[in-house]
């Protein structure tokens, strides 16, 4: 492996005038994978009631739906640099607000989760749109996005891991402040580093196409992806609510943590290992591929009988998730319009938190009828429907953009 995947990472972060928005986009990210979680704790630690805080993170998840596609097309118009700044200021200015300054009884609680919801700095899909603006080889694009899949795997394991090490030397609220706090630090970082290509300023298209309510969305190929994401993200939602009733119906209810850990370093593995040679097949046909090796995946724990076998089913399925959101990075890249990159990546990974949201909806109407098993079914179903549909749009995923990502620098 001294030659392989890691090493290709390692050679492509450490580059000169790459390295500073990498890896300050990495601790710019660490906030997004837990503050949901953060906040719950906070307001029960508040004295708030479990149905107050899953409203005040339901806000916060409602802002940052509702704000990201409009700070990201503020970044398209403008440059990256002033949202980076205000961001980084207002976000955790906010979440210092709600954890210190308000309290579950009042109406200034939700209202400051809406804001902070908001004003999440776009580390994300800056970072994401910076990949595909860079003067890189088509194989060292597919590996940038393999890192930004690998890297969201790892924070989602991670970063509540640090938060409840944050937890055991003070309160939730510290916890939260200081994970926000980090978070604005590196979005300011991200914001001062130099960047290897010019992003501030850039104009609108003649044709006024950043001016559309759709934005990226006009484009045909980029809505048929954002689509599939969506459609393929409905099975993560609705094994997220089988997985702990499945655990409680067959093990004990402690072990739900270790086995949904197994279901993210199965994916973190899965990259490593099958990412170790990119194919050379086009990435619009690859693609549908893996989206239906993720469907396979998704089978696998209709045969788990007990809690050790659904961990080693999940650890096994999950090996072509990450892959598959590699996929879509570098489809994005290649099918937005070029001027409006930003965006596009923010409709994408909106996409996922849409069709997961509606996957653990429908998996907490479905759980008392059909049990964990018929919902596992209803995912694997749903997953061959997102697999079908990338099949069905595959045509559509090959053509070009109106301006190339990698002519946009």
């Amino acid at each position: 492996m001294t030659n392989g995947l890691p090493r290709r990472f390692l050679d492509l972060l450490t580059r000169r005038h790459v390295a500073g928005p990498a890896w300050w986009s990495v601790v710019s990210r660490l906030p997004v994978y837990l503050m949901s979680l953060a906040m719950v704790l906070v307001v029960r630690e508040q004295g708030g009631s479990y149905a107050r805080a899953g409203l005040v993170a339901a806000l916060y998840t409602v802002g940052m739906a509702v704000g990201s596609p409009l700070v990201a097309r503020y970044v398209d118009r403008r440059g990256s640099r002033p949202v980076l700044l205000a961001t980084a200021l207002v976000y955790p200015s906010a979440l210092a607000t709600l954890v210190w300054a308000t309290g579950p009884s009042g109406w200034a609680q939700p209202v400051v989760a809406v804001v902070a919801g908001v004003a999440l700095p776009p580390a994300n899909a800056c970072m994401r749109s910076l990949w595909a603006r860079l003067p890189l080889k088509d194989d060292e694009r597919e590996i940038a996005y393999l890192w930004e899949a690998l890297l969201t795997e790892v924070l989602v394991i991670g970063a509540p891991l640090m938060l409840a090490a944050l937890m055991l030397t003070g309160s939730a609220g510290l916890a939260l402040t200081t994970v926000a706090t980090v978070g604005g630090v590196g979005a300011l970082g991200l914001a001062l580093t130099p960047s290897p290509v010019e992003t501030e300023g850039r104009s609108s298209p003649p044709d006024g196409r950043t001016h559309s309510v759709l934005g990226p969305l006009r484009e045909p190929a980029m809505l048929a992806l954002t689509g599939v994401m969506a459609v393929c993200a409905v099975p993560i939602g609705l094994m997220t609510l089988a997985i702990p009733a499945f655990v409680d119906e067959h093990g004990a209810p402690g072990s739900t943590g270790v086995v949904y850990a197994c279901w993210g370093v199965g994916s973190a593995v899965g990259a490593l290992w099958l990412g170790r040679s990119q194919s050379e097949i086009a990435v619009h046909r690859r693609f549908p591929r893996l989206v239906l090796a993720y469907a396979a995946g998704t089978a696998l724990p209709l045969l788990a009988t007990s809690e050790v076998t659904l961990g080693v089913a999940l650890a096994v399925g999950s090996a072509p998730i990450a892959l598959v959101s590699a996929g879509e990075m570098t489809l994005v890249s290649q099918v937005a319009d070029g001027r409006l990159l930003t965006e596009a990546f923010t409709w994408a990974s909106l996409a996922t938190v849409v069709g997961d949201a509606v996957g653990q909806q429908a998996g907490g109407l479905l759980m008392d009828r059909a049990g964990p098993h018929g919902v596992f079914a209803v995912a694997s179903g749903v997953a061959l429907a997102g697999a079908a549909l990338a099949f069905a749009c595959r045509g559509l995923l090959g053509r070009g953009a109106l301006v190339p990502a990698k002519c946009a620098a």
